[in-house]
Formats: C-alpha cells, sequence, structure tokens
C-alpha cells in the first residue's frame, strides 16, 4: 500500500513516513515548481476571460446605444414633473407636419402641399389638430415638438423655424396656455408610433385642414406655413428667373 492510502486511513506510523518521505525527497522542489506552472497555466486563461467578458459586454451595450437612436420609443411621455410653466401658464409646442406631393398641375411647379393632422385623443372624427404638447425641461422647443410628433402623428424630419408664438385658453382646464408652433417636412412616416391606438391621422389639403381644424390659433399658424412656402418658392422663380436674364445677356454681348 503507497503511503498516501495509509495517510488517509489514518495509520499511526504513516504520517511521520509520509512528511520524511516528501521532504526528504529529492523531486520535491521539481514537483512543487511543476504544480506551480500548471496552476499558472490554468488560472491565467481564466483571469483572462474573466477581464475580457465584462469589456465585451460593455461593448455590446455602447452598440446598442448608438443603434437605439434611430429607434422610436414606443411609449408616449406622461406627468408633468418636467414641465414648463411661464407666470402659470403652462408651455406647449407642436409641429405642422407638411410634404408636397407630385399630382395634377395645379399650380406652375406640379407640387401640391398637403398637412397631416390628427384626430384628438380617443376622440376620433371629433374635430381635428396639429400634433402638440407639453414642452418638458430636459429639451428645447424644436425637440419638445419632433417629440411630441413622433408620439402623437407617427411622422418626423426637418423641423423649421418657429412659425410664432399664441396665448390661448384650454377648453378642458379652462386655463390659459402659450403655444409656439414650428414646420415639419416630413421626411419619414413611421407604421408604428405611441399613439396609434386613440389617435387618427390624415393627410390633407391646406383647404381641408384649415376646415376641419378645431383651434384657432392652429389655423392661424397654418396661413403663416402657407405664406412662408409661398415666400420662399417666390424667392427661388426670382432667382431662376435672374439668373435666365444673365445668360441671355452673355449670349448677345458674344
Amino acid at each position: 500500500m503507497s503511503d498516501f492510502p495509509k495517510l488517509l486511513l489514518g495509520s499511526p506510523s504513516s504520517l511521520p513516513v509520509v512528511l520524511s518521505t516528501k521532504h526528504n525527497s529529492p523531486s520535491f522542489f521539481p514537483s512543487f515548481f511543476s504544480s506551480l506552472l500548471h496552476s499558472f497555466f490554468f488560472f491565467v486563461p481564466y483571469l483572462f476571460l474573466c477581464f475580457k467578458l465584462p469589456y465585451k459586454r460593455l461593448k455590446t451595450k455602447m452598440v446598442a446605444l448608438v443603434s437605439q437612436e434611430s429607434v422610436v420609443a414606443l411609449v408616449s411621455r406622461t406627468g408633468r414633473e418636467l414641465q414648463r410653466y411661464r407666470k402659470g401658464r403652462r408651455q406647449v409646442v407642436g409641429c405642422i407636419p407638411y410634404r408636397y406631393k407630385i399630382g395634377e398641375k395645379t399650380s406652375m411647379d406640379g407640387d401640391e402641399l398637403e398637412v397631416l393632422v390628427i384626430s384628438s385623443q380617443n376622440k376620433k372624427g371629433k374635430g381635428m389638430l396639429f400634433p402638440k404638447g407639453g414642452w418638458e425641461l430636459d429639451e428645447s422647443k424644436k425637440e419638445a415638438a419632433m417629440r411630441e410628433t413622433i408620439e402623437e402623428a407617427g411622422v418626423r424630419g426637418i423641423v423649421g423655424g418657429k412659425l410664432g408664438k399664441w396665448s390661448f385658453k384650454s377648453k378642458t382646464h379652462d386655463t390659459f396656455y402659450e403655444g409656439y408652433m414650428f414646420p415639419l417636412l416630413v421626411q419619414e412616416q413611421l407604421e408604428f408610433w405611441p399613439e396609434k391606438n386613440v389617435r387618427e391621422r390624415e393627410w390633407m389639403s391646406v383647404t381641408e385642414a384649415r376646415e376641419a381644424c378645431q383651434h384657432w390659433w392652429m389655423k392661424e399658424a397654418l396661413d403663416r406655413l402657407v405664406n412662408r412656402l409661398s415666400g420662399q418658392k417666390l424667392g427661388r422663380e426670382k432667382q431662376v428667373l435672374s439668373s435666365l436674364n444673365c445668360i441671355g445677356d452673355a449670349r448677345s454681348a458674344l
């Protein structure tokens, strides 16, 4: 029987023999360093994995955060903890989403302006309006306008300069609000958005939207948008005519 089984069996004479054998054996130091070397090669890959896996997880989270910038949350903001007030009046912002539909040539360039209107929440078919909502402390006016438009109308695009500021009285809460409206040139229309199940959306002509809109101050904002776009169109036409005149003068000089 070897020394090791004797030690396990508790033989009175085995302990001194084993200890004496290990300490007096010429192979003690080589076996000790061999065990140490084996332990080293075992623990180094383990330590490597311990440090590498958290790094991989962190890297994955960073990639996920970057990719989520283009993802639309399917839940609207709720609560008024971050709501802005000015002199006791709640601050609201909104957008008039618009696009140019290529259709019959009803104008000089063949473009027809359309705007997107939505129904009131849970009141489908009872008066239309443009998307708007509370301006909160952690965002700019344009950011709030874009957020509200995505949440309520399910579109996003380029937000233009402010159309104006209005003071109006809420019919629901019997209090005065201050509202800011912006134009939004639609670039993407989403299939799913936070308030899809509680609102309807519909593209209308300017005339139809003006008749359907239930808020006077939104109608004024719509008129300002039309005037602005008409002015921009007129400016482009003048530039084209000026360029053509310059070309004609240059040919005459030749």
